[in-house]
């Protein structure tokens, strides 16, 4: 399989409550597999649509809007890659 490029994290917040993260992505490039371990929000900096890989292989697709957020519980697990042709970001 190739190897895809990495996404970008940088934290911008990290404390006992709160982990705040800005993720950006070359296209193409992913988060590698991972599971959350916090309840997490996601805030879109762009319109975009992310390709979503579950542990099994399964595919799905995310369209994200600019400033549109939306929220999931601790326990997901995926990975996550830019389907776009251009770079794309969120926190």
């Amino acid at each position: 399989m190739k190897k895809l490029p990495q996404a970008v994290p940088t934290v911008q917040v990290d404390n006992e409550r709160v982990r705040v993260t800005e993720w950006r992505f070359a296209p193409g490039a992913e988060t590698g597999e991972h599971v959350h371990q916090m309840d997490y929000v996601v805030v879109p900096l762009g319109d975009g649509r992310l390709k979503l890989v579950s542990p099994a292989g399964e595919e799905s697709f995310a369209d994200l809007k600019r400033g549109v957020s939306y929220a999931r519980k601790a326990g997901v697990h995926h990975n996550v890659i830019n389907a776009n042709t251009f770079e794309y970001a969120f926190v």
